[in-house]
């Protein structure tokens, strides 16, 4: 059981860096976006894997798709897109590419219109913030609770801004560290 004055602290930074995230000006998000996804194109072309899963992205989140999409088809490696099956269980990975149709699932992110499961070797997730290697999602445990229940757990990537970092982060039983986080300035491997 989480203690409550954890549950409100990370109720609190979430909801402040989300706000810090909305309220950045188009012309700040986008020098730095290109940095991140400068950072995560060399990750990735170093990295080997034949599946890879990534996300829709909502609520400002970097969109990784385009160059997810590209670096999938030059490694002839399998894009995939996450898909709440049922309320409260793991994220199922269902196969897609740019262009791919799609149709609106649970909270009405768009996911591919056809069920083909992949269980990805690499996943990117968006993070609304970190500290060390653990990311602060929106709180549903529905990331986390997927890289659980995997058989193998596929190497993990957090994607977010450098202003996302957080101090007094204290990580829970239930909290996943990735195997990197990377931002606009780093990648942050150890």
């Amino acid at each position: 059981m989480v203690p409550p004055e954890v549950v409100a602290w990370r109720k609190a930074e979430r909801s402040r860096l989300l706000e810090l995230r909305r309220n950045l000006p188009l012309a700040d998000r986008a020098k730095l976006i290109e940095p991140l996804l400068t950072n995560l194109r060399g990750l990735l072309e170093k990295l080997s894997f034949n599946s890879l899963g990534i996300y829709w992205p909502i609520q400002r989140e970097v969109d990784v798709r385009p160059l997810a999409d590209e670096l999938c088809r030059q490694k002839g490696a399998i894009l995939a897109l996450p898909v709440v099956v049922q309320k409260g269980t793991p994220l199922e990975y269902w196969k897609w590419q740019m262009g791919d149709p799609v149709e609106r699932g649970f909270w009405n992110i768009p996911v591919p219109k056809q069920r083909q499961v992949v269980e990805p070797e690499a996943v990117i997730a968006p993070l609304v913030g970190f500290f060390g290697k653990y990311r602060l999602g929106y709180g549903g445990g529905y990331f986390d609770r997927t890289l659980a229940s995997m058989k193998k757990r596929p190497f993990a990537i957090g994607v977010g801004f450098e202003f996302s970092r957080l101090e007094g982060f204290v990580p829970q039983p239930h909290d996943i560290p990735m195997n990197v986080i990377v931002t606009e300035t780093a990648i942050y491997e150890d």
